[in-house]
């Protein structure tokens, strides 16, 4: 896997302003944020996608994450906040890392962030018996 500059963040090679830090994981306050407090929370186990992170450090994730969610509202004072993670270019992943963004959104005061980040949800109806198919042969893949 191509060296990236999380890699370096976790070596400190690069600076960066630390969060939280332990064995699995490194949480650091994000250097474009979208919305002040904008932190990126990763496993220090180098994985491109989610589903290719071994399962110790998907558990310190786990763990660690909703610790960050509460900590980041808590400092910026917001009450609502977007957790995003990406898999691949073509989910706009950026930084071929595992990484998560907690964003803080808060609407008062002089950080009003409605502009940094947009959702657009182009959902369908369910196809019910192909629906059924893909779960079948998702079931069947999670068998033990």
């Amino acid at each position: 896997m191509p060296e990236t500059i999380f890699d370096k963040i976790i070596r400190g090679q690069i600076p960066c302003h630390r969060v939280y830090d332990d064995a699995f994981t490194l949480a650091f306050l994000d250097i474009n944020p979208i919305a002040p407090g904008h932190t990126l929370v990763i496993p220090k186990h180098a994985a491109v996608t989610l589903g290719e992170l071994d399962d110790e450090s998907a558990a310190a994730i786990g763990r660690v994450l909703p610790r960050i969610c509460r900590a980041v509202c808590a400092a910026t004072g917001a009450s609502q906040y977007n957790v995003l993670q990406n898999n691949g270019p073509l989910a706009h992943q950026a930084v071929m890392h595992v990484h998560f963004h907690v964003i803080p959104r808060n609407p008062r005061g002089e950080h009003r962030d409605e502009a940094g980040l947009g959702v657009r949800w182009n959902a369908t109806a369910i196809d019910h018996a192909m629906a059924g198919q893909l779960a079948a042969r998702m079931r069947s893949l999670l068998s033990p």
